[in-house]
């Protein structure tokens, strides 16, 4: 990676994935523009869309340009006209195996409401309660990379899904959450379900050990069952999430609900290679081409790469005080419409974002001196 000088893979993916990866992107200009760096865009073809155009998810070409990338910014993947395909040929298939080829075994899942959003929140929160906590999730074992097999016919029919997990692959993500615990509140709270699954059984045991030299941290067990319930009832307990791929999956999903919407939610992946950005969200087919889609969670993702991967704080500042001053200004995305707010296109959105954005810029330069 040069010093200010970054290639970034672009996969803008499939239904709403193009409108609001065109969003952060614009965002990423403006802010290489202002701070000095240079980003060089390359936009591939990848999960429903690369089946059309090349009749696999992730074609040789895409995979080769995200190794050697510095970044890799998704969209979003799948949608009913690929739900026919057979597993290993869905839009959903590239994008595990591009995260296995990336070697992104962490996800990061930031899960923040944000001030102007609290009345969008389902819950009744005291009002000194606070929602800010990370769920770090395994990303590239666990049910969804293990055997799975169909077999028989009509009544006869069987399916099964492998699990498994690794000492290595536990103690890795483990250490992972450790250390997103130490730049936050040094607090860990690891999901399993020990009392039933043998692959819990051995997470327990791995990240209790890990835990017993970590005497910094404060490390708890909880059954996904009560982490669930816990999310609902009391978020604000939580500073770090440690959980497995498919716990995490469902746990982020029902945790970005308290943020006021889905669409608000970035996401980071970060491993051995080029680490993978996107927001959680799905492709809602049902909006594209209405200029409906919220992108904010894609703007936030920038927002996660400048600061994560390319070490500049400041500007992934910026980036978020501008989309907390869009909401805090009223305007908002039907996503996050409420009483006595004013209901923009996802295009006027990242538009009112940049122009916050430029204000901001112009404040932060130095004042040119004045002629004598």
């Amino acid at each position: 990676m040069s010093p200010g000088q970054w290639t970034i893979a672009v996969l803008p993916g499939d239904g709403i994935g193009p409108e609001v990866i065109r969003a952060a992107t614009s965002i990423l200009q403006d802010c290489a523009r202002e701070f000095g760096f240079r980003v060089n865009l390359i936009e591939f073809p990848f999960g429903g869309m690369a089946i059309d155009k090349c009749g696999k998810p992730l074609p040789q070409e895409t995979l080769e340009g995200c190794l050697k990338a510095d970044a890799v910014l998704l969209g979003a993947v799948g949608g009913p006209k690929w739900d026919s395909q057979p597993l290993d040929r869905r839009p959903e298939a590239g994008l595990l195996v591009l995260r296995q080829a990336l070697g992104v075994y962490a996800n990061v899942r930031p899960i923040q409401l944000r001030k102007p959003l609290r009345a969008l929140c389902p819950l009744r929160l005291d009002p000194d309660t606070k929602i800010d906590f990370e769920i770090i999730r395994e990303l590239i074992g666990d049910i969804y990379f293990g055997e799975h097999i169909t077999e028989g016919e009509g009544q006869k029919e069987r399916a099964s899904d492998l699990a498994s997990y690794s000492v290595p692959e536990i103690e890795r993500i483990t250490q992972f959450a450790f250390a997103r615990a130490r730049i936050r509140a040094h607090r860990v709270t690891s999901v399993d379900k020990a009392n039933v699954l043998a692959t819990s059984r051995l997470w327990r045991r791995t990240v209790t050990r890990l835990a017993a030299a970590a005497s910094d941290l404060t490390v708890e067990h909880l059954y996904v069952d009560n982490a669930s319930m816990q999310i609902v009832l009391r978020p604000d307990q939580f500073d770090v999430l440690l959980t497995s791929n498919l716990f995490g999956d469902i746990l982020s999903d029902e945790a970005a609900a308290l943020a006021g919407s889905i669409g608000m939610i970035p996401s980071w992946s970060a491993g051995d290679g080029p680490p993978l950005l996107e927001p959680i969200h799905g492709t809602a087919p049902q909006l594209v081409g209405m200029d409906m889609a919220n992108p904010s969670g894609a703007i936030l993702c920038v927002s996660l790469l400048l600061r994560e991967r390319f070490h500049l704080p400041e500007a992934a500042d910026l980036i978020e005080h501008s989309v907390d001053a869009v909401l805090a200004d009223g305007l908002r995305t039907t996503d996050i419409a409420e009483r006595g707010s004013r209901a923009v296109g996802g295009s006027q959105f990242a538009a009112e974002v940049q122009r916050r954005m430029r204000q901001a810029f112009r404040q932060r330069r130095p004042q040119r001196a004045q002629p004598a």
